[in-house]
């Protein structure tokens, strides 16, 4: 007689072909032929625990998949990112880096933040396991739509892994209007602080800073998403606007923040932290090359922990430095037909 245990160590299919003495049906020995297999890691980016910060798919060795398959995938997943790594050649990786495509449920995105250090930590991590050197392990350059971006590893304090990646120097764009921007937010005007200007910036991906003055404000924003749309459409060069107070009410923490997005809200936004970090060098809310602290997702239950820094030169703002932990929490494989 099978038991539970019995069952699930041979499957449902095996199990029958066992029990009824006869060998697995040549229709499905075929089907099992023709299946291509990709292997998965679900790692939770921005966070020291697991079901905290914001979760990411990545797919260790995509060649083979198409666009369409990708885009599939990645609505399939339904997180906000889901990353696919096409390895190359040793010599090319080690000049180029490694080639990684980032899939929204809606399009393809040129850089993201948590899905460069959650898709970076997963490379790091294949690589120890390998038991390849340890040093290829403390810089993992990733080759996106972008350009490269490098992720550096250490140990931080509590012993744990930090990846920080460096973003492309920022571009500082168009200037909002307060009025404006506070009508789409449904707030007053006097609820946006005037300590610096609302700015699209761009390290990678172009988000306007909209600095709130009290955090329960930001605690409960409503934005009116549709009428953002229609504004984003007409802007040149903008994303999204992302909502920082330094109102935290803790003095380890510099910035609370959300990421409420068209899709849905983001427990941790990376590209928009760098692009935060370099705001607030260039209008004096930090000094150059000193750690923010920023927490976001509390709202949606995701905690998420991001460090953030960016360096000045006169009047140049660059070297902008986003980091944090990552914890993998689920692997698995995506089962394809040919």
């Amino acid at each position: 007689m099978y038991t539970r245990r019995d069952f699930l160590r041979v499957g449902a299919s095996g199990l029958t072909a066992s029990v009824a003495g006869t060998t697995v049906a040549p229709a499905k020995v075929a089907a099992e032929r023709s299946t291509r297999r990709f292997h998965f890691v679900q790692i939770d980016v921005f966070a020291r625990q697991r079901l905290q910060g914001n979760p990411l798919a990545v797919f260790t060795d995509a060649r083979g998949l198409s666009d369409l398959e990708m885009h599939a995938i990645a609505r399939e997943t339904n997180l906000q990112e889901t990353t696919f790594i096409f390895p190359r050649d040793v010599a090319v990786e080690n000049t180029q880096g490694v080639k990684v495509r980032i899939f929204t449920p809606i399009e393809e995105l040129p850089f993201a933040g948590h899905p460069t250090l959650g898709t970076a930590m997963v490379i790091r991590n294949r690589i120890l396991a390998s038991n390849t050197r340890s040093e290829l392990a403390r810089r993992v350059v990733l080759d996106l739509k972008v350009g490269s971006i490098p992720v550096t590893f250490t140990n931080d304090a509590a012993g744990q892994v930090f990846g920080e990646m460096q973003q492309k120097d920022p571009t500082f764009g168009q200037v909002h209007d307060r009025e404006t921007v506070a009508r789409l937010l449904g707030i007053e005007s006097t609820d946006i602080s005037d300590d610096a200007p609302i700015q699209t910036v761009s390290t990678g991906l172009p988000f306007a800073i909209v600095p709130i003055k009290e955090r329960r404000t930001l605690q409960s924003l409503h934005p009116d998403q549709e009428r953002i749309r229609t504004y984003v459409e007409h802007a040149p060069d903008l994303n999204w606007f992302y909502y920082v107070t330094r109102d935290t009410q803790d003095p380890t923490i510099g910035l609370r923040t959300r990421g409420i997005y068209l899709d849905g809200e983001d427990p941790a936004t990376g590209s928009a932290a760098g692009c935060t970090a370099a705001w607030m060098v260039r209008y004096g809310l930090a000094s150059s090359d000193q750690t923010v602290h920023i927490e976001q997702g509390v709202e949606i239950k995701r905690p998420s922990q991001i460090s953030a820094r960016a360096g000045r030169d006169g009047e140049r703002v660059r070297n902008v430095r986003v980091g944090g932990n990552a914890v993998a929490i689920a692997e698995g494989e995506y089962s394809l037909s040919q």
